[in-house]
């Protein structure tokens, strides 16, 4: 008897890839191999929507074809060979404006969505909070928009002739009122759901605790480090854009400082405003942060060209001047000889440290690292006398704060301790010269 296979449901897709001979994206070097390592991103993603890959074509011209974007000929060898490998659906890695989308699609004989349209899908798989799947939700509609002519018969039936007119106007302008209705709402919404946010922001920074935000490209261990550093179960994943709505988490410092840290969506290259928009919960976590800890993958061979991505949207959002630490993770997949070459290469910058979040090697001292750097609630050292008696006092010293020496005397206890600026001022009265510790 014969064992039933499993059923694979995965829609089936081929990968279109295009490339200029002049430097790609304002990078030096192999315009073809820059295309392979961009096909390769747009298939991470297409398999973290659930896309199952039949096969890739690249294509490198001297410049993109207005019309088609990669030329009449191309479009016909791309339908070829998407009847071949039984593809559905052509994913291109470029973003395409309404004409190239209508004319593509037309070309090949087959759905066609482009880069941004894949990420906002991804996106709307992994929007869990109200203001996400409103973010979302928003960006799609502003997507879709100029594009409802040509997306099926039904609603491209516009003047040109008898038999053209009336309905098929009144359908194309009845669903572009509906999308500018709906929009309208969600911004209203966006607006409420914001208000409410930025009072949780006001009640957190009332208190003295300093934000740090985990940025990154996507897929660099942003959540798993997160998840080591907080001992908390946020999801992680090898898909991209696992992780799209922020959180935050308290995380206790060697110096005993409580600080939140704030885990965001992974950054990814080229990406348009409305998608940026699409995740400013997230962003806004960044903006606010006091110190701000960039995680590569460093086992990855492009992290260096990931790394200037990220540090052009931090840019773009005005934060590259705040201080800044640099953790390559993934140490654990990199040979040991080359880590030990990479470390000393790197030993003379204070701000990069190297670690493992699966491992959990390095942890400790990336934790000393943001203590140093930390600008919110400075540590400052005091001499303290808190009567016996006082545990509540006592109590707080040794739970805030670092106790570096201590005795005994006349029913007191004489500390010496570093603490948190907040918590030295509540402690004001119990502060005594150094000269008096010995009376």
């Amino acid at each position: 008897m014969k064992t039933a296979q499993p059923v694979d449901n995965r829609e089936r897709v081929l990968l279109v890839g295009v490339g200029l001979k002049k430097a790609p994206r304002g990078r030096a070097g192999d315009p073809t191999a820059a295309g392979r390592d961009s096909l390769e991103e747009l298939q991470e993603l297409a398999e973290s929507a659930g896309a199952k890959i039949e096969g890739s074509l690249l294509q490198v011209r001297d410049a993109l074809d207005p019309a088609t974007l990669v030329g009449r000929g191309k479009l016909e060898e791309i339908r070829i060979e998407a009847d071949m490998r039984h593809a559905p659906l052509v994913i291109v890695d470029h973003d395409l404006t309404p004409g190239q989308l209508r004319n593509f699609e037309k070309g090949v004989g087959r759905r066609v969505i482009d880069r941004t349209q894949l990420i906002l899908d991804i996106f709307a798989t992994h929007a869990r909070t109200r203001e996400g799947q409103l973010q979302v939700e928003l960006a799609q509609l502003n997507y879709l928009l100029p594009r409802l002519t040509g997306r099926g018969e039904e609603l491209s039936r516009l003047g040109g002739g008898i038999g053209t007119r009336g309905p098929g106007e009144q359908k194309l302008e009845t669903d572009r009122r509906r999308i500018r209705d709906r929009v309208r709402k969600i911004q209203e919404s966006i607006e409420t759901v914001r208000r409410q946010r930025t009072t949780r922001r006001r009640a957190r920074q009332a208190l003295p605790l300093g934000m740090i935000a985990l940025v990154g490209y996507t897929n660099a261990g942003k959540s798993t480090l997160f998840n080591a550093l907080t001992h908390a179960d946020v999801l992680t994943s090898s898909k991209m854009f696992a992780t799209l709505d922020p959180t935050v988490r308290a995380v206790r410092l060697p110096s005993r400082r409580r600080v939140l840290l704030s885990d965001t969506v992974g950054f990814l290259r080229d990406l348009p405003p409305d998608l940026i928009a699409a995740f400013r919960a997230t962003l806004e976590e960044v903006q606010e942060a006091a110190v701000i800890i960039h995680v590569s993958d460093i086992s990855n061979p492009h992290h260096a060209e990931h790394d200037a991505d990220v540090l052009k949207v931090l840019a773009d959002l005005g934060v590259q001047d705040r201080p800044r630490l640099n953790v390559f993770n993934k140490t654990d997949r990199l040979p040991e000889e080359d880590l030990v070459i990479l470390m000393k290469s790197n030993e003379r910058r204070d701000n990069t440290i190297f670690v493992s979040a699966l491992t959990g090697a390095g942890l400790d001292e990336l934790l000393a690292r943001v203590d140093a750097v930390m600008p919110v609630d400075p540590l400052v050292r005091l001499n303290l006398r808190i009567p016996i008696s006082d545990g509540r006092h006592l109590s707080l010293v040794h739970a805030c704060g670092r106790v570096l020496h201590s005795e005994v005397s006349d029913g007191h206890m004489n500390l010496e301790a570093e603490l948190p600026e907040s918590l030295a001022r509540r402690l004001e009265d119990f502060v005594f010269p150094p000269a008096e510790a010995s009376h």
